[in-house]
Protein backbone atom coordinates (compact mmCIF):
# COMPACT_ATOMS: atom_id res chain seq x y z
CA UNK A 1 0.00 0.00 0.00
CA UNK A 2 1.52 2.92 -1.17
CA UNK A 3 0.97 6.78 0.52
CA UNK A 4 2.00 9.90 -0.62
CA UNK A 5 3.98 11.54 2.38
CA UNK A 6 2.90 15.08 2.27
CA UNK A 7 5.91 17.19 2.89
CA UNK A 8 7.67 15.75 0.28
CA UNK A 9 6.51 13.40 -2.74
CA UNK A 10 8.38 10.45 -1.53
CA UNK A 11 6.69 7.71 -1.51
CA UNK A 12 6.41 5.50 1.61
CA UNK A 13 5.49 1.66 1.78
CA UNK A 14 3.66 0.79 5.26
CA UNK A 15 1.94 -2.34 6.58
CA UNK A 16 1.07 -3.29 10.14
CA UNK A 17 4.05 -4.74 10.59
CA UNK A 18 6.45 -2.45 9.24
CA UNK A 19 4.37 0.27 11.46
CA UNK A 20 4.07 -1.15 14.39
CA UNK A 21 7.69 -2.94 14.46
CA UNK A 22 10.18 -0.49 12.56
CA UNK A 23 11.46 0.98 16.08
CA UNK A 24 10.32 4.51 16.66
CA UNK A 25 6.83 3.15 17.57
CA UNK A 26 6.62 0.55 19.07
CA UNK A 27 5.37 0.19 23.20
CA UNK A 28 6.15 -3.40 23.65
CA UNK A 29 3.10 -5.96 23.10
CA UNK A 30 1.43 -7.64 25.26
CA UNK A 31 0.96 -4.65 27.98
CA UNK A 32 -2.64 -3.30 27.86
CA UNK A 33 -4.54 -2.94 25.00
CA UNK A 34 -2.02 -2.64 23.00
CA UNK A 35 -0.95 -6.21 22.67
CA UNK A 36 -0.56 -8.93 19.83
CA UNK A 37 -3.48 -10.65 20.72
CA UNK A 38 -5.49 -7.44 21.02
CA UNK A 39 -4.46 -6.32 18.02
CA UNK A 40 -5.17 -9.95 15.98
CA UNK A 41 -8.62 -9.95 17.52
CA UNK A 42 -9.65 -6.94 16.15
CA UNK A 43 -8.78 -7.62 12.84
CA UNK A 44 -10.67 -11.20 13.09
CA UNK A 45 -13.66 -8.84 13.88
CA UNK A 46 -13.30 -6.26 10.63
CA UNK A 47 -15.48 -6.36 7.67
CA UNK A 48 -13.52 -7.27 4.29
CA UNK A 49 -13.40 -3.60 2.86
CA UNK A 50 -10.77 -4.71 -0.08
CA UNK A 51 -10.60 -2.74 -3.26
CA UNK A 52 -12.53 0.56 -0.97
CA UNK A 53 -10.31 3.55 -1.00
CA UNK A 54 -11.22 6.20 2.65
CA UNK A 55 -9.63 9.13 1.72
CA UNK A 56 -8.62 11.69 4.19
CA UNK A 57 -7.61 15.74 4.36
CA UNK A 58 -6.35 17.60 7.27
CA UNK A 59 -3.71 19.64 8.58
CA UNK A 60 -0.93 16.51 9.05
CA UNK A 61 2.31 17.00 8.08
CA UNK A 62 6.08 15.53 8.98
CA UNK A 63 5.39 13.61 12.42
CA UNK A 64 2.01 14.01 12.54
CA UNK A 65 1.60 13.07 8.97
CA UNK A 66 3.72 9.61 9.50
CA UNK A 67 1.76 8.36 12.93
CA UNK A 68 -1.05 9.38 11.31
CA UNK A 69 -0.18 6.78 8.71
CA UNK A 70 0.99 3.89 11.32
CA UNK A 71 -2.71 4.41 12.86
CA UNK A 72 -4.10 3.98 9.70
CA UNK A 73 -1.81 1.19 8.55
CA UNK A 74 -3.04 -1.09 10.82
CA UNK A 75 -6.80 -0.32 9.38
CA UNK A 76 -5.69 -1.21 5.83
CA UNK A 77 -3.98 -4.75 7.00
CA UNK A 78 -7.20 -5.69 9.38
CA UNK A 79 -10.00 -4.77 6.16
CA UNK A 80 -8.14 -4.49 3.23
CA UNK A 81 -9.46 -1.25 2.91
CA UNK A 82 -6.44 1.57 0.97
CA UNK A 83 -6.47 4.64 3.42
CA UNK A 84 -5.02 7.73 1.35
CA UNK A 85 -3.76 10.46 4.11
CA UNK A 86 -3.26 14.17 2.45
CA UNK A 87 -2.09 17.14 4.51
CA UNK A 88 -1.77 20.39 3.79
CA UNK A 89 -0.32 23.85 5.44
CA UNK A 90 -3.53 25.58 4.03
CA UNK A 91 -5.95 22.51 4.40
CA UNK A 92 -8.82 25.27 5.92
CA UNK A 93 -8.87 26.89 2.13
CA UNK A 94 -8.06 23.54 0.44
CA UNK A 95 -11.24 21.22 2.29
CA UNK A 96 -13.44 24.65 1.37
CA UNK A 97 -12.12 24.83 -2.52
CA UNK A 98 -12.53 20.78 -2.76
CA UNK A 99 -16.22 20.73 -1.40
CA UNK A 100 -17.71 23.49 -3.70
CA UNK A 101 -16.41 21.33 -6.86
CA UNK A 102 -17.93 18.47 -5.52
CA UNK A 103 -14.48 16.23 -4.88
CA UNK A 104 -14.20 16.18 -1.19
CA UNK A 105 -12.22 13.58 0.42
CA UNK A 106 -14.46 10.84 2.48
CA UNK A 107 -12.95 12.63 5.64
CA UNK A 108 -11.97 15.77 7.17
CA UNK A 109 -9.61 16.90 10.00
CA UNK A 110 -10.56 20.45 11.23
CA UNK A 111 -8.45 22.10 13.57
CA UNK A 112 -11.18 24.24 14.42
CA UNK A 113 -14.72 23.85 15.68
CA UNK A 114 -15.93 27.00 13.90
CA UNK A 115 -15.11 25.74 9.92
CA UNK A 116 -16.59 22.35 10.47
CA UNK A 117 -19.61 23.84 11.77
CA UNK A 118 -19.85 26.53 8.31
CA UNK A 119 -20.02 23.14 6.46
CA UNK A 120 -22.10 21.35 8.21
CA UNK A 121 -24.54 24.59 7.98
CA UNK A 122 -24.27 24.57 4.08
CA UNK A 123 -24.94 20.83 3.93
CA UNK A 124 -21.93 19.62 3.05
CA UNK A 125 -21.27 17.41 6.36
CA UNK A 126 -23.07 14.28 6.58
CA UNK A 127 -24.28 13.14 10.04
CA UNK A 128 -22.11 10.59 11.73
CA UNK A 129 -24.96 9.56 14.26
CA UNK A 130 -26.81 9.92 17.32
CA UNK A 131 -25.07 6.92 18.57
CA UNK A 132 -21.77 8.33 17.63
CA UNK A 133 -22.59 10.74 19.54
CA UNK A 134 -23.71 8.84 22.64
CA UNK A 135 -20.56 6.69 22.52
CA UNK A 136 -18.41 9.47 22.64
CA UNK A 137 -20.41 10.69 25.83
CA UNK A 138 -20.10 7.49 27.51
CA UNK A 139 -16.36 6.60 26.72
CA UNK A 140 -15.26 9.91 26.85
CA UNK A 141 -13.58 11.90 30.23
CA UNK A 142 -15.75 14.73 30.57
CA UNK A 143 -17.91 13.05 27.50
CA UNK A 144 -20.64 15.22 26.81
CA UNK A 145 -18.14 18.18 26.59
CA UNK A 146 -16.81 16.50 23.52
CA UNK A 147 -20.45 15.49 21.85
CA UNK A 148 -21.07 19.52 21.96
CA UNK A 149 -17.92 20.20 20.48
CA UNK A 150 -19.05 17.74 18.01
CA UNK A 151 -22.56 19.66 17.19
CA UNK A 152 -23.56 23.00 15.58
CA UNK A 153 -25.87 25.82 16.77
CA UNK A 154 -28.89 25.60 14.28
CA UNK A 155 -27.97 22.19 12.21
CA UNK A 156 -29.74 18.90 13.49
CA UNK A 157 -26.98 16.06 13.76
CA UNK A 158 -23.33 15.39 15.01
CA UNK A 159 -20.70 16.40 12.69
CA UNK A 160 -17.29 16.30 15.05
CA UNK A 161 -16.25 13.21 16.33
CA UNK A 162 -12.50 14.25 18.47
CA UNK A 163 -9.20 12.49 17.85
CA UNK A 164 -5.63 13.90 18.95
CA UNK A 165 -6.49 16.03 21.33
CA UNK A 166 -3.46 18.84 22.65
CA UNK A 167 -4.00 20.66 26.62
CA UNK A 168 -3.39 23.84 27.38
CA UNK A 169 -4.15 24.06 31.47
CA UNK A 170 -0.84 23.22 32.51
CA UNK A 171 1.61 25.13 34.94
CA UNK A 172 5.59 24.24 33.96
CA UNK A 173 7.72 24.42 36.86
CA UNK A 174 11.67 23.20 37.89
CA UNK A 175 11.15 20.57 40.83
CA UNK A 176 14.39 21.53 41.76
CA UNK A 177 13.75 24.65 42.58
CA UNK A 178 10.39 23.81 44.14
CA UNK A 179 12.18 21.82 46.63
CA UNK A 180 15.35 23.82 47.34
CA UNK A 181 13.13 26.46 48.29
CA UNK A 182 10.38 24.18 50.27
CA UNK A 183 7.49 25.07 48.04
CA UNK A 184 4.38 22.32 47.48
CA UNK A 185 2.67 21.78 44.18
CA UNK A 186 -1.03 23.90 44.76
CA UNK A 187 -3.96 21.76 44.86
CA UNK A 188 -6.73 24.83 44.32
CA UNK A 189 -6.02 28.25 43.13
CA UNK A 190 -6.22 29.14 46.68
CA UNK A 191 -3.00 27.54 47.10
CA UNK A 192 -1.14 29.15 43.67
CA UNK A 193 -2.52 32.44 44.83
CA UNK A 194 -1.06 31.91 48.45
CA UNK A 195 2.25 30.46 47.18
CA UNK A 196 2.36 33.61 44.30
CA UNK A 197 2.36 35.95 47.19
CA UNK A 198 4.58 33.53 49.15
CA UNK A 199 7.08 33.60 46.33
CA UNK A 200 7.49 37.05 45.75
CA UNK A 201 7.62 37.72 50.05
CA UNK A 202 10.68 35.39 49.82
CA UNK A 203 12.24 37.39 47.26
CA UNK A 204 11.66 35.43 44.37
CA UNK A 205 9.82 35.86 41.37
CA UNK A 206 6.58 33.55 40.26
CA UNK A 207 6.24 33.77 36.68
CA UNK A 208 7.55 33.83 33.50
CA UNK A 209 4.82 35.55 31.22
CA UNK A 210 5.43 36.15 27.75
CA UNK A 211 2.45 37.72 24.72
CA UNK A 212 4.86 38.11 21.60
CA UNK A 213 4.40 36.26 19.22
CA UNK A 214 4.87 38.32 16.26
CA UNK A 215 1.77 39.57 14.46
CA UNK A 216 -0.34 37.02 16.65
CA UNK A 217 1.22 39.30 19.67
CA UNK A 218 -1.40 38.69 22.69
CA UNK A 219 -2.86 35.16 22.26
CA UNK A 220 -1.41 33.65 25.46
CA UNK A 221 -3.37 35.71 27.56
CA UNK A 222 -6.58 34.60 25.96
CA UNK A 223 -5.77 31.38 26.90
CA UNK A 224 -5.41 32.77 30.50
CA UNK A 225 -8.65 33.95 30.54
CA UNK A 226 -10.21 31.61 29.16
CA UNK A 227 -8.62 28.92 31.57
CA UNK A 228 -10.26 31.58 34.23
CA UNK A 229 -13.51 31.89 33.12
CA UNK A 230 -13.52 28.31 33.27
CA UNK A 231 -12.87 28.90 37.08
CA UNK A 232 -14.98 31.56 37.70
CA UNK A 233 -17.62 30.63 36.22
CA UNK A 234 -19.80 27.81 35.03
CA UNK A 235 -19.31 26.39 31.54
CA UNK A 236 -22.39 27.62 30.26
CA UNK A 237 -21.52 30.96 30.60
CA UNK A 238 -18.24 30.09 28.85
CA UNK A 239 -20.40 28.66 25.86
CA UNK A 240 -22.88 31.91 26.12
CA UNK A 241 -19.50 33.83 25.91
CA UNK A 242 -17.73 32.52 22.47
CA UNK A 243 -20.93 32.65 20.55
CA UNK A 244 -21.61 36.39 22.27
CA UNK A 245 -24.93 35.35 23.64
CA UNK A 246 -23.06 36.70 26.48
CA UNK A 247 -21.37 40.32 25.76
CA UNK A 248 -17.72 40.57 26.21
CA UNK A 249 -18.29 43.18 28.70
CA UNK A 250 -20.09 41.08 30.81
CA UNK A 251 -19.52 41.35 34.23
CA UNK A 252 -18.91 37.88 34.35
CA UNK A 253 -16.09 38.21 31.68
CA UNK A 254 -14.56 41.34 33.20
CA UNK A 255 -14.06 39.40 36.15
CA UNK A 256 -12.06 36.79 34.48
CA UNK A 257 -9.46 39.42 32.88
CA UNK A 258 -9.19 40.98 36.24
CA UNK A 259 -8.11 37.51 37.85
CA UNK A 260 -5.31 37.38 35.21
CA UNK A 261 -4.49 41.16 36.63
CA UNK A 262 -4.22 39.41 39.65
CA UNK A 263 -1.48 37.39 38.47
CA UNK A 264 0.09 40.18 35.38
CA UNK A 265 -0.12 42.63 36.52
CA UNK A 266 2.22 43.14 40.15
CA UNK A 267 5.61 44.10 39.16
CA UNK A 268 6.80 41.33 41.77
CA UNK A 269 4.92 38.67 40.36
CA UNK A 270 6.10 38.54 36.80
CA UNK A 271 9.83 38.29 35.68
CA UNK A 272 10.83 41.32 33.78
CA UNK A 273 7.98 43.21 35.71
CA UNK A 274 4.64 43.97 34.59
CA UNK A 275 5.72 46.38 31.68
CA UNK A 276 7.74 43.38 30.47
CA UNK A 277 5.17 41.11 29.51
CA UNK A 278 3.83 42.19 26.47
CA UNK A 279 7.10 43.00 24.68
CA UNK A 280 8.91 39.58 26.31
CA UNK A 281 8.58 36.54 23.19
CA UNK A 282 6.46 33.58 24.49
CA UNK A 283 8.63 31.11 23.29
CA UNK A 284 11.47 32.58 25.14
CA UNK A 285 9.39 33.40 28.28
CA UNK A 286 9.63 29.86 29.93
CA UNK A 287 13.58 30.14 29.29
CA UNK A 288 13.80 31.52 32.57
CA UNK A 289 12.56 28.37 34.56
CA UNK A 290 16.13 27.03 33.64
CA UNK A 291 18.60 30.29 33.92
CA UNK A 292 20.79 30.07 36.77
CA UNK A 293 19.89 31.35 39.16
CA UNK A 294 16.43 31.27 37.75
CA UNK A 295 14.56 33.75 37.04
CA UNK A 296 11.05 32.89 37.69
CA UNK A 297 9.52 29.15 39.18
CA UNK A 298 5.89 28.96 36.82
CA UNK A 299 5.13 29.16 33.70
CA UNK A 300 1.21 28.54 32.72
CA UNK A 301 1.18 27.12 28.95
CA UNK A 302 0.03 24.50 26.77
CA UNK A 303 1.50 21.02 25.93
CA UNK A 304 3.16 22.21 23.02
CA UNK A 305 5.71 24.43 25.17
CA UNK A 306 8.44 21.78 25.56
CA UNK A 307 9.73 22.28 22.03
CA UNK A 308 10.97 25.63 23.11
CA UNK A 309 12.64 24.25 26.26
CA UNK A 310 16.64 23.88 26.36
CA UNK A 311 17.92 21.33 24.63
CA UNK A 312 18.32 17.97 26.30
CA UNK A 313 15.37 18.96 28.76
CA UNK A 314 13.90 16.06 30.57
CA UNK A 315 10.46 16.66 31.49
CA UNK A 316 10.00 14.76 35.08
CA UNK A 317 13.49 15.83 36.17
CA UNK A 318 14.81 19.13 35.28
CA UNK A 319 11.10 20.40 34.49
CA UNK A 320 7.68 19.34 35.49
CA UNK A 321 3.98 20.48 35.26
CA UNK A 322 0.61 20.52 37.38
CA UNK A 323 -2.91 21.10 36.32
CA UNK A 324 -3.51 24.76 36.38
CA UNK A 325 -6.10 24.31 39.15
CA UNK A 326 -9.69 25.13 39.88
CA UNK A 327 -10.85 27.30 43.19
CA UNK A 328 -12.12 25.02 45.96
CA UNK A 329 -14.49 27.23 47.35
CA UNK A 330 -16.55 27.46 43.85
CA UNK A 331 -16.72 23.81 43.65
CA UNK A 332 -17.44 23.79 39.43
CA UNK A 333 -14.76 20.73 39.00
CA UNK A 334 -11.92 20.09 37.20
CA UNK A 335 -12.03 21.83 33.65
CA UNK A 336 -9.88 21.58 31.24
CA UNK A 337 -9.09 23.92 28.46
CA UNK A 338 -7.08 22.76 25.13
CA UNK A 339 -7.37 22.22 21.56
CA UNK A 340 -7.38 19.55 19.12
CA UNK A 341 -8.98 18.02 15.86
CA UNK A 342 -12.56 17.40 14.65
CA UNK A 343 -12.93 14.21 12.03
CA UNK A 344 -16.03 14.87 9.79
CA UNK A 345 -17.60 13.43 6.82
CA UNK A 346 -17.39 15.09 4.12
CA UNK A 347 -17.83 11.58 1.40
CA UNK A 348 -19.73 8.85 2.72
CA UNK A 349 -19.11 5.58 2.24
CA UNK A 350 -19.51 2.11 4.18
CA UNK A 351 -15.69 2.08 4.15
CA UNK A 352 -15.57 5.44 5.83
CA UNK A 353 -18.35 4.28 8.62
CA UNK A 354 -15.84 1.62 9.11
CA UNK A 355 -12.72 3.64 9.89
CA UNK A 356 -15.14 5.66 12.32
CA UNK A 357 -15.76 2.70 14.27
CA UNK A 358 -12.13 1.97 14.00
CA UNK A 359 -11.20 5.26 15.47
CA UNK A 360 -13.52 4.32 18.26
CA UNK A 361 -11.32 1.45 19.61
CA UNK A 362 -8.22 1.68 22.35
CA UNK A 363 -5.96 0.39 19.51
CA UNK A 364 -6.86 3.41 17.14
CA UNK A 365 -5.49 5.87 19.70
CA UNK A 366 -2.61 3.61 21.50
CA UNK A 367 -0.68 3.45 18.21
CA UNK A 368 -0.50 6.45 18.24
CA UNK A 369 0.60 7.21 22.21
CA UNK A 370 3.08 4.43 22.09
CA UNK A 371 4.11 6.40 18.99
CA UNK A 372 7.94 8.64 19.68
CA UNK A 373 7.92 10.78 16.69
CA UNK A 374 4.54 13.35 17.91
CA UNK A 375 2.89 14.09 20.51
CA UNK A 376 -1.02 12.66 20.74
CA UNK A 377 -3.21 13.04 24.14
CA UNK A 378 -6.48 11.57 24.42
CA UNK A 379 -9.59 11.37 26.30
CA UNK A 380 -10.64 7.89 26.01
CA UNK A 381 -11.54 6.24 28.93
CA UNK A 382 -10.44 2.87 27.38
CA UNK A 383 -6.92 3.17 26.66
CA UNK A 384 -3.81 2.03 28.50
CA UNK A 385 -2.11 5.54 29.60
CA UNK A 386 1.06 2.88 30.60
CA UNK A 387 1.38 3.55 26.63
CA UNK A 388 1.87 7.09 26.48
CA UNK A 389 5.69 6.47 25.10
CA UNK A 390 7.05 9.44 27.58
CA UNK A 391 6.34 10.24 31.46
CA UNK A 392 4.95 13.99 30.40
CA UNK A 393 2.11 13.01 27.97
CA UNK A 394 1.17 10.65 30.22
CA UNK A 395 0.88 13.20 32.86
CA UNK A 396 -1.02 15.03 31.05
CA UNK A 397 -3.35 12.33 29.55
CA UNK A 398 -3.98 11.78 33.03
CA UNK A 399 -5.44 15.08 33.72
CA UNK A 400 -7.36 14.77 30.45
CA UNK A 401 -8.95 11.67 32.09
CA UNK A 402 -9.85 13.47 35.48
CA UNK A 403 -11.32 16.36 33.88
CA UNK A 404 -14.79 17.24 34.24
CA UNK A 405 -15.49 19.80 31.60
CA UNK A 406 -13.38 20.60 28.83
CA UNK A 407 -13.86 23.25 26.41
CA UNK A 408 -12.36 24.52 23.31
CA UNK A 409 -9.78 27.23 23.04
CA UNK A 410 -12.36 29.95 23.01
CA UNK A 411 -10.53 32.40 20.79
CA UNK A 412 -10.44 29.80 18.26
CA UNK A 413 -14.17 29.54 18.30
CA UNK A 414 -14.73 33.38 18.01
CA UNK A 415 -14.95 35.22 14.48
CA UNK A 416 -11.85 35.57 13.56
CA UNK A 417 -11.96 39.31 13.28
CA UNK A 418 -12.49 38.84 17.79
CA UNK A 419 -10.71 35.71 18.22
CA UNK A 420 -7.47 36.44 15.93
CA UNK A 421 -8.03 40.16 16.42
CA UNK A 422 -9.39 42.81 19.18
CA UNK A 423 -9.39 40.05 21.75
CA UNK A 424 -5.51 39.35 21.03
CA UNK A 425 -4.62 43.48 20.64
CA UNK A 426 -7.05 44.46 23.53
CA UNK A 427 -5.14 42.04 25.86
CA UNK A 428 -1.87 43.69 25.39
CA UNK A 429 -3.78 46.73 25.71
CA UNK A 430 -4.83 45.31 29.48
CA UNK A 431 -1.22 44.28 30.18
CA UNK A 432 0.07 48.35 29.38
CA UNK A 433 -2.56 49.70 31.94
CA UNK A 434 -5.71 49.85 30.49
CA UNK A 435 -8.89 48.56 32.74
CA UNK A 436 -10.60 45.25 32.21
CA UNK A 437 -14.47 47.44 31.63
CA UNK A 438 -12.34 49.22 29.02
CA UNK A 439 -11.08 46.74 27.24
CA UNK A 440 -13.81 44.11 26.89
CA UNK A 441 -16.12 47.23 26.06
CA UNK A 442 -13.79 47.65 23.36
CA UNK A 443 -13.72 44.04 22.11
CA UNK A 444 -16.95 43.72 22.31
CA UNK A 445 -18.14 47.41 20.52
CA UNK A 446 -15.97 44.99 17.34
CA UNK A 447 -18.29 42.47 17.69
CA UNK A 448 -21.06 44.43 17.42
CA UNK A 449 -19.86 46.04 14.18
CA UNK A 450 -19.73 42.58 12.42
CA UNK A 451 -23.15 41.82 12.88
Amino acid sequence: MHKNLLTTTTVLTLSATSAFADGHLLFPPGEGNFSWESLAAFAAEQPNLSGQTVTIAGPWLGPQAEAGEAVMAYFEDATGADVVVTGSDSFEQQIVIDVEAGSPPNLAVFPQPGLMCDLARNGQLADIGADTAQWMSDNYAAGPSWTALGRCADVEGFFGFSYNVNLKSLVWYSPENFEDAGYDVPSNMEELKALTEQIAADGGTPWCIGLGSGAATGWPATDWVEDLLLRTQTPDVYDGWVTNAIAFDDPRIVEAIEEFGWFVGNDSFVAGGAGAVGSTDFRDSPKGLFSSPSQCFMHRQASFIPAFFPDGTVIGEDVDFFYFPSYAEKDLGNPVLGAGTLISITNDSAATRALIEYLKTPIAHEIWMANEIDAFLTPHLGVNTETYHNVGLRGQGEILLNATTFRFDGSDLMPGAIGAGSFWTGMVDYTSGKSAQDVASGIQDSWTALK
